[in-house]
């Protein structure tokens, strides 16, 4: 390892792992420009080129196959002794990476991640939104977030938020005019904001009846794939929206939106913070999963 750093080799398995520059740079917390330029720099040295490189793929060369499988596992072992001596910290260092949808972001944000900063100051948290779920292991992160259902059964799981559901609304000037749903086909006839969907399908309102859920496929004249967009058209009166209710909560309760079909919409499993179970974790992973057991406890009482 004479003259190579292990931030260089974490950034070949990043990009082997995600298959493209931008993605593994966002996963270093850095630029896609300089993360070029570190691998243009190990290849210069190493003298063997690690990746096929096109202007729409990144792809590892028959020696960057065997220089992935060979580094792989003494990297995971330098990464375990670095965390072992990390745990015996007296004050919490580091970067934790996390990932999560965009809804639990918002959710999660100022109960559990910035009260963490406030009271672990040393600590980075890097934390990453996409809709598609992630293998948190492999793309490289220390917790996951997501829907309890949806947690992976081989992970230890806390339940870190209060109780959860869909809300369908409106803007009291759409409603005045028009009469209210009643049911969920009723929404067949009305102005609906559709929601596309990552992998470009179009999102189906979800509903209960009776214990068996329903999924109705609305329209209108817009599509987004975005709630914060979408709860602007929704304010505007462009059409009714289907939202997780902490997105327009203090609409409603401002009256700038109206809810509808309640009693169609149950409650949901919680949101859950997730990981492998680990062996020394540093002491900023032990610290903050023990703020995620006190947010825990906390939304039970509540």
């Amino acid at each position: 390892m004479a003259g190579h750093s292990l931030h260089e080799f974490d950034a070949v398995l990043a990009i082997a792992r995600r298959g493209t520059f931008r993605a593994a740079a966002i996963d270093l917390g850095m630029s896609t420009t300089a993360l070029s330029n570190a691998i243009a720099k190990l290849e210069g040295q190493l003298g063997v080129r690690l990746f096929n490189r096109t202007t729409r793929s990144v792809s590892l060369t028959e020696a960057g196959r065997r220089f992935v499988e060979q580094v792989t596992p003494a990297l995971r072992d330098i990464h375990h002794a670095l965390d072992t001596v990390r745990s015996q910290q007296d004050t919490p260092t580091g970067t934790l990476r996390i990932n999560t949808f965009a809804t639990a972001a918002r959710e999660i944000m100022v109960p559990l991640v910035l009260e963490f900063l406030k009271r672990f100051p040393q600590v980075r948290i890097d934390l990453v939104t996409e809709g598609a779920l992630s293998d948190i292991v492999a793309d490289g992160f220390d917790f996951g977030v997501r829907s309890q259902d949806l947690v992976p059964s081989d992970m230890i799981a806390i339940p870190i938020g209060p109780v959860r559901r869909y809300a369908v609304v409106a803007a009291p000037a759409y409603l005045a005019d028009r009469s209210r749903p009643r049911v969920p086909a009723d929404l067949l006839a009305h102005a609906c904001i559709r929601v596309r969907l990552p992998n470009g399908a179009m999102y189906r309102w979800q509903f209960e009846a009776e214990g068996q859920p329903l999924h109705l496929e609305v329209d209108g004249p817009i599509i987004l794939d975005e709630a914060s967009v979408a709860r602007i058209a929704v304010l505007e009166g462009v059409g009714i929206g289907f939202f997780m209710e902490s997105d327009v909560r203090a609409d409603i309760e401002a009256g700038r939106m109206v809810p509808l079909l309640q009693e169609w919409t149950p409650a949901l499993t919680p949101i859950c913070l997730y990981y492998p179970s680990r062996r020394n974790p540093p002491a900023a992973f032990k610290v903050f999963v023990d703020l995620a057991r006190e947010r825990s406890r906390a939304c039970r009482r509540g």
